[in-house]
């Protein structure tokens, strides 16, 4: 199964009024940095980003936030090592940011291989934010790579019931069907998928949301 349809990384929601500075911080300085970096990663510029996410760590190093998205600029950059050490330092100053163990699975699970590992990142990120969808889809991985297919059809399923409209989860649900030889539902869980993905394209062509 291709690994784009598999996992699903989570972006940090950045808005004006949640800057993530740190107590005291030269806000205007890090903030103005921390922005660029913003810029840079819309448009897929990472390296652009990582420096200015860098600068803003520079002047506030415990700028949580900041280093939450430097990691995911390593992570989609490749540079896990480097992205590790940044979602451990962001634990380290918030140990209730859900998405960082998210990531931290990840990693486990695309560069290193260790299933066991990953599943354990994400039991944190759901004990932390157990209504996310993405997560339970994200373990459900580990389990099917892991060939304990029980457990990721229960958290497939529980992914599809948080959100129904998560289409990698019924393409992942399918294949954990084919294993099961249960041939119709994994065609109709497909069929869901392609449905699904067709009216997204559709919405960031169009604007159109029905």
């Amino acid at each position: 199964m291709p690994r784009a349809f598999q996992i699903l990384a989570v972006l940090v929601i950045i808005t004006v009024s949640l800057t993530g500075l740190s107590p005291g911080a030269p806000a205007t300085n890090a903030k103005s940095y921390f922005d660029q970096g913003i810029d840079f990663f819309k448009k897929k510029q990472y390296d652009q980003a990582v420096a200015k996410f860098g600068q803003a760590i520079q002047l506030d190093p415990g700028y949580a936030l900041a280093y939450s998205m430097r990691g995911i600029s390593y992570y989609r950059c490749g540079f896990f090592t480097l992205a590790m050490a940044d979602f451990n330092k962001v634990i380290k100053l918030n140990p209730r940011r859900a998405s960082a163990y998210n990531y931290r699975g990840l990693i486990y699970f695309n560069n290193n291989k260790n299933y066991h590992k990953a599943i354990r990142e994400y039991d944190k990120a759901i004990k932390l934010n157990p209504k996310f969808a993405v997560y339970y889809n994200n373990r459900g991985m580990a389990y099917y790579d892991n060939g304990d297919y029980d457990k990721a059809l229960a958290d497939f399923n529980k992914a599809i019931l948080l959100n129904p409209d998560l289409a990698v989860a019924y393409r992942n649900r399918s294949q954990v069907f084919l294993k099961q030889k249960a041939d119709n539902q994994a065609k109709e869980d497909m069929r869901r998928a392609q449905e699904l993905q067709s009216k997204q394209k559709l919405r960031q062509i169009t604007g159109i949301t029905e």
